[in-house]
């Protein structure tokens, strides 16, 4: 017997609170502080629409109900990327 191949492995994500400056995303046992300053869509998001949080590749993740998506990296080295999200 012949099994097909495997998909890719993405492992899950979820927020895990959400505060007043902002929400924490568990990403692969780390936790990212995501700040309502630098992606002022989610400011007036409501709480089920902050948590319904997709991984769509390992450093992607979408928020459909808002269409705002955010690269890990940008998490990881807030630095690197000056440029924030304008609605």
């Amino acid at each position: 017997m012949i099994s097909s191949s495997p998909g890719a492995v993405i492992s899950p994500s979820e927020v895990t609170n959400i505060a007043q400056h902002g929400f924490w995303l568990l990403v692969d046992d780390h936790e990212y502080f995501v700040p309502f300053a630098d992606y002022p869509a989610f400011r007036s998001a409501t709480v089920t629409q902050i948590y319904d949080v997709v991984r769509i590749a390992l450093d992607q993740f979408h928020w459909p109900a808002l269409d705002v998506d955010i690269d890990l990296r940008a998490l990881e080295h807030p630095e690197s990327y000056p440029l924030v999200f304008r609605d």
